[in-house]
């Protein structure tokens, strides 16, 4: 745990010490516990603590805090280095996972929610950054499709026990979160005392940084925020109270979304290196655009659970290419700045996650069709700033409009 060494002198050590090992192996523990808790949620809070729309949506506005809080990582990151901090985050994670079933009450699930969410996201700021920082631009679309089949594949065989043995063996939310979040924990201590700490290749600011000719990148991660929190809060939602799925039924959703992401996702890294961000994230908003009007026509026409599923799982699919969305970064920005403005970004993205559930949630009461007719506008602008994105991206060539260029903000 305390010993450090150069990434250069890492590729010398076995495989299994190396930093892409790491990464895999964060990659896999990660998703456990947080689709495990994801997977339960829905029936949990409906089941147990009555839930309505308006709660589900508070519940989420504040499982998002941590996430605006994002740029907090820098100032922790002032006395800690990113790996330990990452690896801290998931150890978090997985004890607050575990404890969730045990406070069956309003004030109780929001707080354990808090901390687990402190976890999720200070962990996911630190991941990102540690990717661009540990993959070299030619291996990271392929690398990050790969890691996105090793979560799939984790979460996949958490998802089939749920399924194979929820009703058998009338398992309890408790011991399911008890064992999804007790093996992201043991898969955290492993890695906090197996690994190296990998010095990094140039020096990380250790300061916020904003910068005009990242512009580009903070709208599109602003206006991802604001879609995703749509699909994550809404989507599953609609399954349990209009469809009345259960939990096996539910993550048996589930678990056609993580066998087709297994199977796609290192395709999907293979697309962006060959068709570029810019021709992949036109295509991801484009279908997401389709995908929420025509959740929107579920309610409008009242169309059969049949389509809402397809639609879930194309929906969870289009998401993944948002890997397209870090490798533009890591084509613009300076080497220094990836540990900033990956916090920086982090916050972006959650700026419209602090509020837009609980009042999308009391929208939801009123019309659940205007939520997603809502998502489907902002899929839209996501597609107008992508066709922004330039074919081949970099430093001095951010965006298609030169004018936008400019220094740092200081």
């Amino acid at each position: 745990m305390f010993n450090k060494m150069t990434l250069d002198k890492a590729a010398h050590l076995p495989v299994w010490r190396r930093p892409v090992t790491l990464l895999f192996l964060m990659a896999l523990a990660m998703p456990i516990a947080f689709n495990v808790w994801s997977a339960l949620i829905n029936n949990f809070v409906v089941e147990v603590a009555q839930f309505d729309g308006a709660d589900i949506g508070l519940l989420h506005t504040i499982r998002e805090i941590p996430g605006f809080f994002a740029v907090g990582v820098i100032a922790i990151l002032l006395f800690m280095r990113e790996q330990v901090l990452g690896l801290v985050s998931l150890l978090l994670l997985g004890v607050a996972t575990s404890m969730t079933a045990r406070f069956p009450s309003l004030a109780g699930i929001l707080t354990i929610t808090m901390l687990s969410s402190i976890g999720f996201h200070y962990y996911e700021t630190v991941n990102q950054s540690l990717q661009l920082q540990w993959l070299d631009q030619k291996r990271a679309p392929k690398i990050l499709g790969w890691l996105l089949a090793a979560g799939s594949a984790a979460t996949l065989v958490a998802y089939g026990l749920i399924v194979a043995t929820w009703e058998r063996f009338d398992l309890s939310y408790n011991f399911v979160y008890m064992l999804g979040g007790g093996i992201t924990v043991l898969i955290a201590l492993y890695c906090l005392f197996a690994f190296p700490q990998f010095e990094e290749r140039t020096p990380q600011l250790r300061r916020m940084i904003l910068k005009r000719r990242y512009w580009l990148y903070y709208s599109m991660q602003f206006m991802a925020g604001a879609r995703r929190q749509i699909f994550v809060v809404f989507a599953g939602f609609m399954m349990v109270e209009r469809f009345g799925f259960d939990v096996h039924e539910l993550t048996a959703l589930f678990l056609i979304n993580l066998t087709v992401n297994m199977t796609l996702a290192p395709l999907f890294g293979m697309a962006v290196s060959r068709f570029g961000e810019r021709r992949t994230l036109i295509f991801e908003y484009a279908g997401l655009v389709a995908v929420f009007l025509a959740y929107g026509g579920i309610y409008y026409f009242g169309w059969g659970v049949v389509l809402a599923c397809i639609l879930y799982v194309v929906d969870h699919l289009l998401f993944s290419l948002a890997l397209a969305l870090k490798t533009y970064f890591q084509k613009i920005a300076d080497p220094e700045d990836i540990a900033p403005t990956a916090a920086v970004a982090f916050t972006i993205n959650h700026i419209s996650a602090v509020f837009l559930p609980v009042l999308l949630g009391l929208l939801w009461l009123v019309s659940p069709a205007a939520v997603f007719a809502f998502a489907a506008v902002m899929a839209a602008i996501s597609l107008t700033l992508a066709t922004l994105v330039p074919r081949h991206p970099r430093k001095g060539n951010e965006t298609r409009l030169a004018h936008f260029r400019s220094a740092p903000i200081k």
